[in-house]
């Protein structure tokens, strides 16, 4: 087995995609595929989900979208970050839609969507100007859908009176939490993120929302050592053993992505839960085992109910972060897709 291999179940994309949509009723679902698809690679899931019915891709840069037009010549594909004057040309060759979110001029060569500030407090104009004939659609982001029900229906119900006047053009709001839980949000289409790669908006178990994790994580045992009282593992002597204790070190660590802050987690050896102990190092994990194991036992990082929630509540964080953080790619990892 590789030290690191990742492997994108593209089934399990097609499935959050179809459960999705069976949510947003009338409503499209956009893909949000930005950060190379939250680190399980964006054009192969942005052909998943295209395949499964999403209608859009939506990405955060201008380059994101020419990576993802060559690999997909005929997608819709929308750029929801700043950009500036020097790049509309481009954007135009490219075929792609920007959105605007700053008192700067709107270009008149491409399509183009409004973005509004109905709360989040970062991109977005503070009123809706009147909309020129290549304005395509109306959003904004909606900054609380997973903890705070009363300010995210403050912010539909902005937007909706914002909005009001202008019933022929696209409107759209909802992300995962809410294309999952606000009916009222879901409008003309919505732009699905996490969800798409079976990681729970609310932190929890995908499963609840019948999403599936898209993201398998593999290594292996590449050595053991019994430690015996009072000796330690990795920097700073952090985990000291009590009693006699097996010990198994994974080739991997904060530079692949299994960041410093995720020592305690949980992780499978050879099918058995695991606590990763000790200091995470750069290219190192330390795994207390339940006994002598041999070198080459397998190691399930993600997958098989290891799931990003767990170790992203294990390091203060949440699940994007953890998943966005991945090196996936050659040197340090192999990457292989299922289910194509």
């Amino acid at each position: 087995m590789a030290r690191s291999l990742f492997t994108l179940d593209v089934d399990a994309v097609r499935h959050n995609v179809r459960t999705l949509r069976d949510v947003l009723g009338e409503a499209e679902l956009w893909a949000v595929v930005k950060a190379d698809g939250y680190g399980h690679g964006a054009a192969d899931v942005a052909r998943a989900a295209l395949d499964a019915g999403a209608t859009t891709l939506c990405v955060a840069t201008l380059d994101e979208a020419k990576a993802l037009r060559r690999a997909h010549g005929h997608a819709r594909i929308i750029v929801m970050g700043p950009t500036g004057p020097g790049e509309v040309a481009g954007a135009k060759r490219a075929r792609v839609e920007l959105t605007v979110a700053t008192d700067a001029p709107i270009p008149d060569s491409v399509p183009v969507h409004l973005k509004l500030d109905t709360g989040m407090g970062r991109w977005g104009l503070s009123e809706l100007p009147s909309p020129d004939r290549n304005i395509v659609g109306m959003m904004s982001h909606l900054a609380s859908a997973d903890v705070d029900s009363g300010f995210t229906r403050e912010q539909i119900r902005r937007f909706l009176d914002a909005t009001a006047a202008y019933p022929d053009i696209t409107r759209h709001l909802a992300n995962s939490a809410a294309a999952l839980r606000y009916p009222a949000a879901r409008l003309d289409a919505a732009r699905c993120g996490i969800a798409l790669y079976g990681i729970s908006p609310f932190g929890g178990d995908p499963a609840a929302d019948d999403l599936r994790p898209a993201l398998r994580w593999e290594s292996e045992v590449a050595q053991v050592r019994r430690l015996l009282l009072g000796d330690s593992t990795g920097y700073g002597r952090r985990f000291v053993a009590e009693r006699p204790t097996w010990i198994g070190l994974v080739p991997v660590g904060y530079a692949d992505g299994f960041r410093r802050d995720m020592t305690g987690t949980d992780v499978l050896v050879g099918g058995d839960r695991c606590r990763v102990v000790g200091t995470v190092s750069m290219d190192a994990v330390a795994v207390e085992l339940p006994g002598e194991l041999a070198v080459g036992t397998p190691v399930t990082l993600l997958g098989d109910g290891i799931l990003a929630e767990e170790h992203a509540r294990i390091a203060d964080t949440i699940a994007y972060e953890i998943v966005c953080g991945l090196n996936t790619r050659a040197p340090r990892a192999r990457r292989d897709v299922i289910g194509v």
